[in-house]
């Protein structure tokens, strides 16, 4: 099913004298501009209707609802825009220059005055109207999505309370289920899969150091086992309480080759139970099509670089068909036990991190650029390091809002992310301004 967008278009009586100019075709406009949204995003259903008072805008918005409502401002005081940013959820509202300029204007000030959730756009460049509106796909899918949790019990980061916020602010499902029940799907898993697995990923390291076969095996295994378990809870994503779990022997491997391998084929696999990381790297998905990087970040204010540290990596930045980065097969890290990625990721790219905390319903976004893979055996295996505003970002840390992690994805989306959050109402933390 294709997510429906109402397309508004204000008007006012053909003879009245006023901007854009008297006698000016809205009709005519509304097509064309539908047809454009109908091109750059084909995956939505547009509906668009001219309405010529706020009354008969009133009175649709009683009918039929859809995922998301785009008011086009092609006249002026009408009324109708300041109906659907109180009213409609979830709206943009967007002016077309030289037409709505003043009306987009109050509407622009009253949506900040009042708190308002709702993307305002002022652009000249149609693909800034694109990208708001396709964020209403963004939160269909966020809406239908199921994710999983393996975790015995309330741990830290997919504690109930969490659990319950992510249904309330993403409409997101979290399920969860015990090491136990991994571990039947583990023990059943194909031998001959598992060993397909297991060479395959040997075969494209560049190469392997510390991990035996045998272990690299069980990774393998592993990885099978959550397939099946998302597959049985038709969860898009999953995040497992590995190193709890590991420690008190609940976990045959380390998940951390399955989880570079879920997220090279364009799912979602995350470390330590970490519910807000997981909802994070979903949405940075639906948003961009590309995997996130969840990391723990070393600031260093010397040299003005980011250090985004973890034992588990994407080779496949830019999506489950982009080019791929080499990677060796390390020990974990901080044990020196089981089977993790380093991953030797591009460098030269600018890259959005983020992380939502669904508690205290907020989003923080900085962004880099990336200049070197570092290799030190302090840490964890994959370090990614970039240039940013270190010392704003670590006067911004909110570490008791947020924790340590974050999660990185090449590209600049950091007003995707914005307006998404704004569209969620959620609080915005820019971490590097």
């Amino acid at each position: 099913m294709k997510t429906r967008v109402q397309v508004v278009f204000p008007a006012v009586a053909p003879d009245e004298p006023t901007w854009p100019y008297i006698g000016y075709d809205v009709e005519a406009r509304s097509r064309e501009v539908t047809a454009s949204l109908e091109r750059q995003l084909p995956e939505l259903e547009f509906v668009p209707f001219v309405y010529r008072s706020e009354t008969q805008a009133a009175a649709a918005l009683q009918g039929e609802r859809f995922d998301g409502y785009l008011v086009y401002m092609t006249s002026m005081w009408t009324g109708i825009p300041e109906l659907y940013a109180r009213e409609a959820r979830p709206v943009v509202i967007a002016d077309e220059p030289y037409s709505g300029s003043g009306g987009f204007l109050r509407v622009h000030s009253m949506v900040r005055q009042e708190g308002l959730p709702v993307v305002t756009v002022g652009s000249s460049n149609f693909l800034d109207i694109v990208n708001a509106v396709r964020l209403f796909d963004v939160m269909r899918r966020m809406r239908e999505a199921r994710t999983l949790v393996v975790a015995d019990g309330d741990v830290w980061g997919a504690r109930q309370d969490v659990r319950e916020e992510c249904k309330k602010v993403f409409g997101t499902e979290v399920i969860q289920i015990g090491s136990d029940k991994l571990r039947q799907y583990y023990d059943a898993a194909d031998d001959q899969e598992a060993e397909r697995w297991k060479d395959r990923w040997i075969g494209e390291a560049a190469f392997v150091a510390e991990p035996d076969e045998k272990e690299i095996l069980r990774s393998a295994r592993l990885y099978l086992a959550l397939k099946a378990a998302m597959q049985e809870a038709q969860a898009d994503a999953v995040t497992v309480d590995c190193l709890g779990l590991f420690y008190a022997g609940k976990l045959p491997a380390y998940p951390c080759l399955g989880f570079f391998q879920l997220n090279n084929e364009g799912s979602t696999g995350v470390c330590e139970a970490d519910v807000d990381s997981m909802i994070t790297q979903l949405v940075l998905r639906y948003v961009t099509g590309r995997p996130g990087y969840v990391s723990d970040p070393v600031l260093d204010t010397t040299t003005g670089q980011i250090t985004y540290a973890h034992c588990v990596a994407t080779n496949r930045v830019f999506g489950p068909g982009g080019l791929t980065n080499p990677y060796i097969i390390r020990s974990h890290a901080e044990d020196h036990k089981g089977a993790a990625v380093q991953s030797l990721m591009p460098i030269g790219h600018q890259v959005t991190s983020a992380k939502v905390s669904l508690r205290h319903k907020s989003l923080a976004v900085h962004n880099a650029r990336t200049v070197a893979n570092v290799n030190d055996e302090k840490g964890c295996r994959t370090k990614l390091a970039a240039e940013a505003r270190v010392q704003k970002l670590l006067d911004n840390y909110h570490f008791e809002i947020f924790s340590w992690h974050r999660v990185t994805c090449y590209g600049d989306f950091r007003q995707e992310l914005i307006n998404l959050a704004t569209l969620y109402g959620l609080k915005v933390y820019e971490e590097d301004r």
